[in-house]
């Protein structure tokens, strides 16, 4: 049986059976209920998913709306590891480590320069990150690390599939868009990794002068493309800034899940039930299918609509 396989599973995670029994049979008791719940919510999805492609001509929206960073794209090295690098022929000492602990401190700083982290080309916030992260004020490093990030050697797509999916996207009509927490270094930086053309409108924090999650952003980005936001579905990364942002906007809104990267269920347990998810409301299917709520480009297509 389905239970039998997750109780198998997670005994192994405890060292004492007695405790590891008495958990899963406190558990599985609601294993019926909640999976028929659960099937419940499966089933008024697809109903109203269906029931929006009758709207629109076999597709749930009319726009996709992206996250950059995280979403589009991610990094190509560690931002210590950069830092660091970069920082030597300047005098930068500290470890990768200490750069990063010194980095998250900084960034979770009221910027009190502005209301916005981001104007124009963010120079000014960036300099009080590398200098803060670092202990290097000078300018000169500071305009290497700044000009590295504008390059393709610096970042990479999220996803190989990503020109192929765009490009199936806008054949079948939908409409795109980048909706981003950035400078004015964003636009550059898409030409550089040669998929600013996949996009229909690109909304810029610095440029529309409002940060995700608030809704001005997400408005803007569907006054651009010409479409009502509850025509539109935005995929993030960030639950507060693209999820909840978004529905404020009167958007619809997907996450792109970073929580859970693979199916062995020592991972998922640890992410499900450790970190307080309700593993008792899933049988060993619904519970391979529901962790992985990681979305490809592949899969925000097909939930649209449009097969790639």
């Amino acid at each position: 049986m389905a239970s039998a396989a997750i109780i198998k599973e997670i005994s192994k995670l405890f060292t004492t059976p007695t405790k590891t029994l008495r958990f899963v049979l406190h558990k599985s008791q609601y294993f019926s209920s909640c999976s028929a719940a659960l099937s419940g919510s499966t089933r008024l999805l697809k109903e109203y998913e269906d029931y929006r492609r009758n709207l629109h001509g076999g597709l749930t929206h009319k726009a996709l709306l992206v996250d950059a960073v995280g979403t589009l794209v991610v990094p190509s090295q560690p931002m210590a590891q950069v830092y660091r690098q970069i920082g030597e022929k300047y005098g930068v000492e500290y470890s990768e480590n200490e750069i990063l602990n010194r980095y998250r401190w900084a960034y979770e700083q009221p910027w009190g320069r502005s209301r916005l982290r981001y104007v124009n080309d963010g120079r000014p916030f960036w300099q009080y990150i590398v200098s803060s992260s670092t202990g290097c004020s000078d300018s000169q490093y500071f305009e290497e690390l700044y000009n590295y990030y504008t390059t393709e050697k610096a970042w990479h797509l999220c996803d190989s599939d990503a020109e192929k999916v765009f490009q199936a996207l806008r054949v079948a009509g939908v409409k795109l868009a980048v909706v981003s927490n950035f400078d004015t270094r964003l636009r550059p930086l898409l030409r550089a990794l040669k998929c600013d053309h996949w996009f229909d409108a690109v909304a810029v924090s610095a440029e529309v002068e409002a940060e995700k999650p608030n809704p001005v952003i997400f408005l803007k980005a569907c006054e651009l493309l010409g479409v009502q936001p509850e025509d539109a579905v935005h995929v993030g990364d960030d639950r507060r800034n693209d999820v909840w942002g978004a529905r404020d906007a009167g958007c619809d809104a997907w996450l792109w899940g970073s929580e859970v990267n693979s199916f062995r269920l020592r991972e998922v347990f640890q992410e499900l039930v450790l970190n307080g998810f309700a593993l008792k409301s899933l049988n060993f299917h619904q519970l391979q299918c529901f962790i992985l709520m990681k979305l490809s480009l592949v899969q925000v297509a097909q939930r649209i609509g449009v097969q790639v």
